[in-house]
């Protein structure tokens, strides 16, 4: 039995975050869930990898509310891509590819998201120009999405090499 606890409360504690992190109050667009999807692929095993940062923004939408299915969809697979982009990272993990991964995971959900809402939203004629002006007025939004995937991606990433780098300094050690 407490082994199942164990086995269990990381991938909790890791979707309670999650969901903390989206209903409690932040900046519009400011949310772990990319970061959750690119860590979640590059160190945690696939089939919790796959569910976690879903569970997340699933459980959280739940009190958050939902919005159309077209855009849910966009913005599920955007972050299904991204925890494959984890996958890929699971045997490249630099520096400089987390941080390529993780801009590219905010210009990838920001291309996605905002092309569903002109293509299935009612807000923008369905013209280049309509879509130029989804894409201009979305910018403020894509400014936080990307500032909170470089944080989160940055405490996620960071804190557990933080912490493994802190075992392997007290391991046979005094501690």
């Amino acid at each position: 039995m407490q082994k199942l606890i164990s086995k269990l409360s990381q991938p909790v504690t890791f979707i309670l975050i999650g969901v903390l992190a989206r209903v409690l109050p932040h900046p519009a667009n400011f949310a772990p869930i990319a970061a959750m999807a690119l860590f979640s692929g590059t160190y945690i095993p696939k089939k919790q990898a796959l569910t976690i940062p879903l569970a997340a923004m699933f459980i959280s939408d739940m009190v958050i509310g939902f919005d159309s299915i077209p855009m849910r969809v966009s913005v599920y697979g955007s972050f299904l891509v991204m925890i494959l982009i984890g996958f890929w990272l699971k045997k490249h993990k630099t520096i400089k590819h987390i941080a390529a991964a993780t801009l590219f995971s905010s210009v990838l959900f920001f291309v996605i998201t905002n092309f569903s809402v002109w293509a299935f939203g009612t807000m923008y004629p369905k013209t280049i120009s309509g879509l130029t002006e989804c894409y201009f007025l979305a910018l403020p939004f894509f400014k936080n999405t990307t500032l909170g995937d470089i944080v989160y991606s940055g405490l996620f990433f960071g804190g557990y090499e933080f912490v493994n780098n802190l075992k392997i300094v007290f391991k046979g050690s005094w501690v």
